[in-house]
């Protein structure tokens, strides 16, 4: 396989311009001057089309596009570009659609620069400046770099495979356009000569069964072994998400479920049947059985010790243990963190949150348990870990399993001390723990990065509140968000375990509002290595300064490999004073010190509890359990809607000639094939029944 050679900086020239004010003249931007303010282009305006056409010494692969920046923010820095190149001028394609933060630092972008995984050159690049940052200023442009291939030996071979795909694609538009106004001779006549397919075989069979010979039926069958053959995959993969939440109403032990005991019935004896109202608890699921574990939390007066299981599968919950430090285990806690090894089928559990009034030598002691589900055991694997080489007692931390390599990892967490004067707890800064990991098998500790104030390119800066995640396939923890001290962060970064490298996703500086999660939010997140995302429910904020009456559920989707997030819905929803009542049983309402848990294999996530941060009542709590399955449209769907278009096409075509046929086949065909929770869709056939039933009644009236 050939070595593609590396990147390097093009030459190239101003070739053309809109506009330009002064002396910001458009050739300053082949010279970096960041501390000179006239070393830029200005536009004349801000009224579009404003553009540089920069002109490369010889055709090249562009990959990259930096910009320079003056050293000092300015009001004329662009908020919004486009990128345009191609080898003309007057033919050129979107290579990039951005925009510059508003600093001193270099930025650089890369270029779209790939067709159907094939390189191809420019000669031209057009910048096309869209927004400033100032409203109303005009833009300008302190220096550009391209960065690319130029070599004739690699630029060449894909000059002729683009050259010859451009009069593949012209070709293809031609025989569209025949096709379209049905100039037969003309389109068999242009195919035949340049052995060129306008599409897919399975689209032209469509359009010679459907346009040509009107055979409805025909066409069905082709679209069923089109769905059957997968050729819809990538259509569903593109498509957004729809939630769908479903709260859970697990049975009771004698058979009968929640919704049948009454809720005097349920307080005597609830407790016999499912997890009680809590927040701060923890849970995981065993995918491969389907079970979530849950285990202590905080009621609004103690903690709590009980250990319980959720077999989705029978929707029941069982309880394990009443209190796990009777059966050797854990003492009850809340703020702690658990994370599963589904191959060993064990559960580990670290730290705990302790009021200041019982801080001590002994009770700061940071235990570590292992409980082994088919044994049903607890084993204290360290009294304290600090003591080990591995963390200080913590609370608010996050804790990975890497079932592979047999380690876990965590990360983050407030460390707690025992109590001093007053005066000392007043001015001593708080105290955050660093990346660890835990080799299982030998029961060691070992410390990957202690937590770093000033965090540099490789340094990790510690924090509590934040969400990690373990990816198994490119094997990379996941950090985002959390809180330090008064101080909401919103960095995205990744850590690879094996190469002991930090990589910077997002440093939280950029002010894409609404394009991500909201800092200072309680986030809960989980991850789908299959699916390459992340996902993050936002809710209520427990930061009482910026709780808001009106407050939001909203639920993000990370794309690991475009880089990009995407929410999957917003809605706002008002913290009432029955928060049982406040979404009728929709979706459940904002809160925080929940948990939530997701099912890769099933993809299913499950929520449970939390505190809805109430004023007037601080120390409820919730035990509503909770299901939230993505959807996307499944192939059932396609096949489903496609079916209805063509019958409805078919009633159409009957309607004309045949009006009594048509209504019969509107009752007993078409109407086999509605989405009767659709109302678009169901309103479309009530009103084509409506419209036929007219006409028939008016052609019976003529007889």
């Amino acid at each position: 396989m050939a070595v593609v050679p590396e990147s390097r900086v093009l030459t190239f020239s101003v070739f053309k311009w809109s506009s330009y004010s002064s002396t910001y003249l458009p050739e300053n931007i082949l010279v970096d001057k960041p501390n000179d303010q006239s070393s830029r282009w200005s536009s004349e305006s801000n009224y579009p089309p404003q553009f540089l056409i920069l002109k490369l010494e010889r055709p090249a692969i562009v990959q990259s596009i930096t910009f320079g920046k003056y050293e000092k923010t300015h009001v004329c820095n662009l908020k919004k570009f486009k990128v345009f190149g191609g080898m003309s001028e007057e033919n050129m394609t979107e290579l990039l659609s951005s925009g510059l933060k508003n600093d001193y630092n270099k930025e650089t972008f890369t270029l779209k620069h790939k067709i159907d995984e094939q390189m191809f050159p420019c000669r031209f690049v057009k910048i096309v400046p869209l927004m400033s940052w100032g409203p109303s200023f005009n833009f300008s442009i302190w220096y550009i770099e391209l960065h690319g291939i130029e070599d004739p030996d690699v630029v060449q071979p894909c000059l002729n495979w683009y050259s010859k795909y451009r009069e593949q694609e012209a070709i293809r538009l031609c025989l569209k356009h025949f096709r379209q106004h049905n100039y037969t001779e003309a389109f068999e006549s242009l195919q035949k000569k340049t052995r060129i397919a306008l599409e897919h075989p399975m689209l032209t069979h469509l359009h010679d069964r459907l346009v040509l010979q009107g055979d409805f039926d025909a066409c069905e069958e082709l679209i069923d072994k089109a769905v059957r053959d997968g050729l819809f995959n990538q259509y569903i993969s593109q498509q957004e998400y729809k939630p769908r939440w479903s709260q859970i109403i697990p049975k009771c032990n004698k058979g009968t479920s929640a919704q049948e005991i009454n809720r005097d019935d349920m307080n005597s004896d609830g407790d016999d049947n499912r997890p009680g109202m809590r927040g701060g608890h923890q849970m995981v699921i065993d995918v491969q059985t389907e079970t979530v574990y849950l285990f202590g939390g905080w009621d609004g007066t103690q903690d709590l010790a009980d250990f319980w299981a959720y077999s989705v599968q029978e929707n029941q919950w069982a309880c394990i243990s009443r209190d796990t430090e009777k059966e050797s285990g854990p003492s009850a806690r809340s703020c702690h963190k658990m994370c599963i090894d589904s191959q060993r089928r064990q559960i580990y559990t670290l730290g705990r949150y302790l009021d200041s009034s019982v801080r001590n030598s002994k009770s700061l002691k940071s235990d570590f348990y292992r409980y082994d589900i088919d044994a049903n055991t607890w084993t204290l694997l360290s009294e304290d870990t600090s003591a080990d080489g591995g963390p200080k007692l913590v609370f608010d931390h996050q804790m990975c399993m890497d079932s592979e390599k047999h380690m876990i990892y965590t990360f983050g967490g407030r460390i707690l001390t025992c109590n001093g004067s007053v005066e000392e707890s007043r001015t001593s800064e708080p105290q955050f723990s660093g990346l660890y990991a835990f080799h299982c098998q030998a029961g060691t500790w070992s410390l990957l990065r202690e937590d770093s104030c000033n965090a540099g390119p490789e340094d990790v800066q510690s924090r509590i509140g934040h969400c990690m995640l373990f990816h198994t396939r490119n094997r990379c923890l996941y950090v985002f968000g959390g809180q330090r001290s008064k101080t909401y962060l919103n960095d995205f970064f990744s850590y690879d375990v094996d190469g002991d490298h930090v990589e910077i996703i997002s440093d939280g500086t950029k002010k894409d509002s609404g394009m991500v999660p909201m800092t200072g939010f309680t986030q809960r997140a989980t991850i789908d290595p299959e699916l390459n995302e992340i996902h993050v429910l936002s809710g209520l904020s427990k930061d009482k300064d910026k709780r808001e009456e009106n407050v939001r559920n909203s639920f993000w989707i990370y794309d690991i490999a475009r880089n990009n997030w995407s929410c999957v819905y917003k809605n706002d929803q008002a913290v009432k004073e029955n928060p049982s009542k406040a979404l009728q049983e929709e979706e459940p309402c904002p809160r925080f010190a929940h948990q939530l848990v997701y099912d890769e294999m099933h993809k299913v996530h499950y929520l449970f509890g939390g505190n809805p941060g109430k004023s007037c009542s601080p120390k409820m709590r919730l035990d509503d359990f909770w299901s939230l399955k993505l959807c996307r449209p499944s192939k059932e769907y396609l096949l489903r809607h496609c079916r209805y278009l063509i019958r409805k096409y078919r009633f159409e075509e009957k309607a004309q000639s045949e009006p009594l046929s048509a209504l019969k086949y509107l009752q007993n065909d078409l109407s086999l094939t509605v989405d009767h929770t659709d109302p678009d869709e169901t309103k479309e056939v009530l009103d084509l029944s409506l419209v036929q039933s007219f006409f028939v009644w008016m052609q019976r009236r003529e007889r």
